[in-house]
């Protein structure tokens, strides 16, 4: 489980937002349950909304689900992933 003994965050980078963000959700859905925290980045202005995107999430749960979501959206063509994983070893021991 890594509700206290890990932090797990997830960067999903997409290319063609507009394309890919049904597929995207779709897994996003499909986790929801592991998803703690969700932010999305975007380059934006008055003229312009950039085609590409990243999306931090914070996960929860068990690793193996949140590794399993992870290969679902590498899966998706456009979409790349990246993994900070934060050991919390002196909460393992509470």
């Amino acid at each position: 489980m890594l509700s206290n003994s890990k932090h797990y965050i997830l960067g999903v980078h997409i290319t063609n937002r507009a394309d890919l963000a049904g597929e995207v959700q779709d897994v996003f859905t499909e986790y929801g349950c592991n998803i703690k925290t969700r932010v999305g980045f975007h380059d934006l202005s008055e003229t312009y909304s950039s085609p590409t995107g990243v999306i931090v999430l914070d996960m929860f749960g068990e690793e193996a689900v949140c590794e399993e979501m992870a290969r679902k959206l590498a899966a998706i063509e456009g979409v790349g992933i990246q993994k900070m994983i934060f050991e919390h070893p002196w909460l393992e021991k509470k």
